[in-house]
C-alpha cells in the first residue's frame, strides 16, 4: 500500500470542480490532499479507507471529507462495464473563509464542512437526489453551477441517516515535515499489521524515543499510537467479517491480533458487539 500527498489543482477561476473518474482496480495508493471532497459512487465495488476507518463501499455510498483526511477507494470488482466509476467534487481548502460563505443563511452548511473533518457518510434515499445534482454539475459552469452546488448543501443537511468515520487531523497544511512523519508511520502499521507492529520501530521510523513518539502521534491525530493500530485492526476484521466466510480464528490472526481472547476483546469494546455477533447482524 502505497501513500502520498496529492495536489489537487482547482482552476483559479473557480472555487470547486466536479468530475466523473473511472475507478482503477490496480491502484494501492492512500493519499490526502488539502482540498475538501465529497465522492459518490456511481458503481463497483471495494474497500474504502477513511483515516483508521476501513469498510465496504458499493454504488449510492457517498462521503464528504474534510482536508488532509488519509484516504482510498481501492477498486475489488469492476462495475458493469468493466470499471467501477465515482463522481467526485474538490472544494479549495479556502471555501469556508470565503466572503461568500460569511453570511447567516449559510451557517448550517459551514458547521456541515467544519464536520467534514471527521470524514462523514451520508445514508438512505436523499443521497439519490444529491448524485443526480452532481452528475448535472459535471456540465455546468459558472453560476447555473454554484447555484446546484448549494442545492447539494441543502440536500445533505436535510440528510439525518449520517456516520462520522474518523477522528480528525491537526496537522497544519504547511508543516510538510509532520506531514510526511505520520505519513511513513501510516505506512508502517498497514505493511506490518499482521506480522507485528512495534512501538520502539515506529519511532525510530521518525527518529523519536518512544515516549517522544507517542506525545508527537497524540498531538499530531488526536489519537494514541495504540489506539490507532487498534482502530485500524478493528476496521479490517470488520471488512473480512462483512465481506468473507473465513473463520474467525483467521480473522484474528489476519487483523494482528495473536491472541482470540485480546481479539474478541477489543472488538468488543470498540464494536460493542462480538465477532460473530457482528457477521450475524451485518448479513441479515
Amino acid at each position: 500500500m502505497r501513500f502520498f500527498y496529492e495536489k489537487i489543482d482547482v482552476p483559479h477561476n473557480n472555487s470547486f470542480i466536479t468530475r466523473s473518474l473511472r475507478m482503477d482496480p490496480h491502484a494501492d495508493k492512500i493519499h490526502f490532499h488539502k482540498n475538501f471532497e465529497l465522492n459518490y459512487i456511481v458503481s463497483g465495488f471495494g474497500r474504502r479507507i477513511i483515516g483508521s476507518n476501513i469498510s465496504s463501499y458499493a454504488p449510492g455510498d457517498m462521503v464528504l471529507l474534510g482536508p488532509n483526511i488519509l484516504h482510498c477507494w481501492e477498486a475489488l470488482e469492476p462495475g458493469m462495464d468493466g470499471h467501477g466509476e465515482c463522481v467526485v467534487t474538490h472544494f479549495t481548502e479556502n471555501i469556508l473563509v470565503s466572503d461568500f460563505f460569511n453570511i447567516p443563511e449559510l451557517d448550517e452548511v459551514v458547521n456541515l464542512l467544519k464536520e467534514a473533518n471527521y470524514g462523514i457518510q451520508f445514508k438512505g434515499e436523499m443521497t439519490c437526489r444529491v448524485a443526480e445534482s452532481l452528475k448535472k454539475m459535471i456540465h455546468l459552469s459558472g453560476l447555473e453551477r454554484y447555484i446546484e452546488l448549494l442545492q447539494v448543501f441543502n440536500m445533505l443537511l436535510s440528510i439525518k441517516d449520517r456516520e462520522f468515520l474518523t477522528l480528525p487531523s491537526k496537522l497544519p497544511d504547511s508543516n510538510e515535515k509532520d506531514r510526511e512523519q505520520i505519513d511513513k508511520i501510516h505506512e508502517y502499521v498497514f505493511q506490518n499489521l499482521e506480522n507485528g507492529v512495534n512501538l520502539k520501530d515506529a519511532a525510530k521510523l521518525v527518529y523519536m524515543e518512544p515516549s517522544s513518539f507517542c506525545r508527537f502521534f497524540k498531538k499530531k491525530t488526536n489519537q494514541t499510537f495504540m489506539e490507532y493500530v487498534k482502530s485500524v485492526r478493528i476496521g479490517i476484521a470488520t471488512r473480512l467479517l462483512a465481506e468473507t466466510d473465513k473463520q474467525i480464528t483467521q480473522i484474528c490472526f489476519e487483523s494482528g491480533y495473536n491472541n482470540l481472547a485480546n481479539f474478541n476483546h477489543y472488538f468488543k469494546q470498540v464494536m460493542k458487539k462480538t465477532p460473530s455477533e457482528y457477521r450475524k447482524e451485518f448479513r441479515r
